[in-house]
């Protein structure tokens, strides 16, 4: 069984501790922001950039788990820890959990 593209309890404790109308500012900033993450990575990848792959994955995992999206911060993580990908495939995984988790999240804050 997958786990929910957000964390119920992560979600609500940001909620609690940041307040629900500051989240809503975090979620639209992630939101503009996480796109050129991918793009980063897409372009360390191409440019064999190790260092700037990693510091996007770690970009994209720790702004991923500010929110409770568990599965697209393993992701990044993976890719933080392992290194430049040998294909695009990683990378195209990671978008399509990254529209999931944009969804999810656009849902959530519209509540």
């Amino acid at each position: 069984m997958n786990p929910p593209t957000i964390d119920p309890a992560t979600f609500e404790e940001l909620q609690e501790t940041a307040g629900a109308d500051f989240v809503v500012e975090l979620v639209a900033a992630f939101l503009e922001e996480a796109p050129g993450m991918l793009a980063e990575l897409s372009n360390a990848q191409t440019a064999q950039d190790a260092e700037r792959f990693r510091r996007a994955a770690h970009s994209l995992k720790s702004n991923s788990q500010t929110f409770g999206a568990t599965r697209l911060g393993t992701m990044a993580r993976e890719l933080e820890l392992g290194g430049l990908a040998a294909d695009a495939a990683p990378l195209d995984a990671l978008a399509a959990e990254y529209a999931r988790v944009a969804a999810a999240l656009e849902e959530l804050v519209r509540g």
